[in-house]
């Protein structure tokens, strides 16, 4: 037989855990894109240390959107996600629809960077190491919220 209240405690213990690793995630996502950004708006190169060619993937075309660095976009949907997983502890409504916009905005960030992925193998034949780490944080994170999505809630 099972105690109810340690159960309980187990799963929100879990949820926490997988709350600060995505916001771990989301946090590394956000760093790499700002500089990423900064790299971009600066016209400067991106120190890859002779892993990859940043400097044709950060300066092709795919590179911006009407004028506005991908890499800015990123940054955005970043701290979206941490400001998500940060109020998600601050109250009730918090609590019910932050995971699932994070779950939103994992599955449309990672939808779009498997089509940046595929931009960069197939048409600029080149890797950026900065974006293969974008690319695997906010894959995390949309896995993550998908777990966190299919447990119970307790609140």
């Amino acid at each position: 037989m099972t105690n109810n209240s340690t159960n309980s405690t187990s799963a929100i213990d879990i949820s926490s855990r997988l709350r600060l690793i995505s916001l771990a995630l989301a946090l590394i996502g956000l760093a790499v894109s700002l500089y990423l950004t900064w790299v971009k708006v600066a016209r400067t190169s991106a120190f890859c240390g002779g892993v990859g060619d940043c400097e044709a993937v950060n300066s092709s075309i795919y590179a911006q959107i009407n004028g506005v660095p991908v890499a800015a976009l990123g940054a955005g949907a970043y701290l979206a996600v941490a400001v998500l997983l940060f109020m998600e502890s601050r109250g009730q409504i918090w609590a019910e629809w932050a995971p699932l916009a994070v779950f939103g905005l994992g599955l449309t960030g990672t939808l779009y960077s498997a089509y940046l992925t595929y931009i960069e193998l197939a048409v600029l034949h080149a890797v950026c190491p900065y974006c293969v780490v974008s690319a695997i944080c906010i894959t995390a994170i949309f896995a993550l919220s998908v777990v966190r999505l299919w447990r119970p809630q307790t609140y």
